[in-house]
């Protein structure tokens, strides 16, 4: 099992950036996809943004394609999740997954396709 830390997430004004981090220990090396998830209150988990190392391949929620990008540093066994331009409705706690399987661009949005979770960390976004 792979363990997930997030961090980065904070309270940011409307307009604002962050940049949030999930690093990877334990049985790390075996996983080829990462994503990103939010769930806000009473509301079920999305899907944000993936990447996936063994396809080369990424993809993005149309809510915040333009504004988040997602990235990998293989050495720091880390994916990042840079935010811009933040807005109220991207308030929300921030869950990073790993997942072993060979994610394609149409299947990393699949929370099902991931393995392992980490705890999540809360973003705000605020006027």
């Amino acid at each position: 099992q792979e363990q997930l830390t997030e961090s980065g997430g904070g309270l940011v004004q409307i307009g604002g950036s962050l940049k949030l981090s999930c690093a990877a220990s334990g049985r790390t090396g075996s996983s080829n996809a990462c994503g990103w998830f939010r769930q806000a209150p009473g509301k079920e988990r999305e899907f944000v943004a993936g990447i996936s190392w063994a396809t080369t391949s990424t993809a993005y929620a149309d809510s915040v394609k333009g504004r988040f990008t997602i990235s990998r540093d293989k050495a720091k066994k880390t994916v990042y999740l840079q935010m811009n331009s933040l807005k109220p409705e991207d308030t929300a706690v921030y869950y990073c997954a790993s997942t072993r399987k060979p994610l394609s661009i149409s299947t990393l949005s699949d929370l099902y396709e991931y393995d392992d979770w980490g705890q999540g960390t809360q973003v705000t976004v605020s006027s």
